[in-house]
């Protein structure tokens, strides 16, 4: 044997072991045994070339505000006075923004644990092996009636704050005794019913990187009745279940698939009243989605689809492999996700896609998680960036002309 295949045979073996053991505790599934991927039935292609675009890069003209002073502002609401806008952050509180001279302020708290593990770091920095302990509030919306602010806290279940703020008391945190992993978004009705989305019953937020690539179906959608404290699934085994909304006339509600990427809608009255229909193919990953006053929906999403998506889904182990690989958290993040940039989507009530806004330069506008429209602004939170993007609407857009569903 000569010295260069020595060489090279030695390269090969430690590679090998350095792959297979991972000394530096880099890959994302190192301390994971049970990962099961699914085969996913890939997106229709003509969602990756056909689909409109805004070439205009409006987005680009939004602009950043608060860049520092929070991280991860998934969710956007304002008060029935106007207050705001309130937004959970990855510290576990609920912060509300009282004005240029007082700026943000802690409004209330998810976890009871305020210990100095889960306070605000300076500089800002993402705490996830701390998150189930501390708290990671996602959907928030202010109940009409009681003034009540209702979370749904990934690891502690679906709480609620009064008027004045506070520590945040427990709703609901299981379903038959079995208790929730990873609530995710929620809203309610007119008739005294919530509805919220427990995103999978297999893995944590925290997780939420494996949940998408094993393409877990485990996700739910669910009714809560506030009087009867009585929950019902309405759909399962969704792939990554995520912003809910319901309709201006209270007809439907829409439920965001985020590893599928589609919208569903679920009939609440009316001849198909208890009945799921596909309401939207969406060319990116949905994280929430939120009514204007006009009825119309507006959808964020986290990232667009990639052609190397159709590869992945159709096979599993090469997404086990790159979960074995030693690759950053990160790294892996930005294979899937491919450059980050800026897109949110306006749909009619009848499924019509109305409007594309984006960034797809991500200067000013990326991982979008919501889109909150306040007074003629379009409020971008993001799950993963210590800022939110304010855009201005022109005139001639907002407000949206209404229009009705249709069965």
């Amino acid at each position: 044997m000569t010295p260069l295949s020595i060489i090279s045979l030695l390269l090969v073996a430690g590679v090998a072991w350095f792959t297979g053991t991972d000394p530096m505790k880099l890959s994302m599934g190192r301390d994971i045994s049970e990962f099961d991927p699914q085969y996913i039935e890939p997106p229709p292609a003509s969602l990756l070339k056909d689909f409109p675009r805004d070439n205009e890069n409006k987005l680009k003209n939004g602009e950043i505000k608060w860049q520092g002073e929070l991280l991860g502002p998934e969710s956007l609401t304002f008060d029935a006075q106007g207050r705001g806008p309130y937004t959970g952050v990855s510290d576990g509180r609920i912060l509300r923004y009282d004005g240029p001279e007082l700026g943000w302020t802690t409004f209330a708290y998810t976890s009871t644990n305020r210990s100095y593990a889960c306070a605000p770091k300076s500089p800002l920095a993402f705490n996830l092996a701390l998150e189930h302990v501390c708290g990671r509030p996602l959907g928030i919306r202010f109940h009409k009636e009681t003034g009540d602010l209702w979370i749904a806290d990934a690891y502690l279940g679906i709480m609620k704050v009064g008027p004045e703020g506070g520590q945040a008391e427990l709703v609901l945190n299981e379903i038959d005794g079995v208790p929730m992993k990873f609530m995710n978004d929620l809203d309610f009705d007119d008739e005294g019913n919530m509805y919220f989305t427990d995103s999978s019953t297999r893995w944590q937020r925290r997780q939420f990187l494996l949940s998408l690539l094993e393409g877990d179906d485990t996700g739910r959608f669910i009714k809560y009745n506030l009087a009867t404290k009585q929950t019902t699934v309405l759909i399962d085994h969704l792939r990554f279940s995520n912003g809910v909304t319901v309709s201006k006339d209270g007809t439907f509600v829409l439920i965001a698939e985020c590893r599928m990427g589609r919208l569903w809608r679920y009939w609440l009255k009316g001849s198909k009243a208890g009945t799921h229909e596909l309401f939207a193919d969406l060319p990116g990953l949905p994280d929430n989605v939120r009514r204007n006053e006009a009825g119309d929906f507006w959808v964020a999403l986290h990232c667009r689809r990639r052609s190397a998506e159709e590869f992945l889904s159709k096979n599993p182990w090469i997404r086990t492999l790159i979960i074995r690989l030693p690759i950053p958290l990160k790294l892996v993040y930005v294979l899937l996700a491919g450059k980050p940039h800026g897109v949110i989507l306006r749909y009619g009530p009848d499924g019509t896609m109305r409007e594309i806004l984006e960034d797809q330069t991500g200067k000013v506008a990326k991982m979008v998680s919501e889109v909150e429209e306040h007074d003629g602004k379009l409020y971008l939170g993001s799950v993963l960036l210590p800022q939110i993007v304010v855009y201005t609407l022109p005139q001639t857009e907002s407000p949206a002309t209404p229009a009705t569903a249709t069965e």
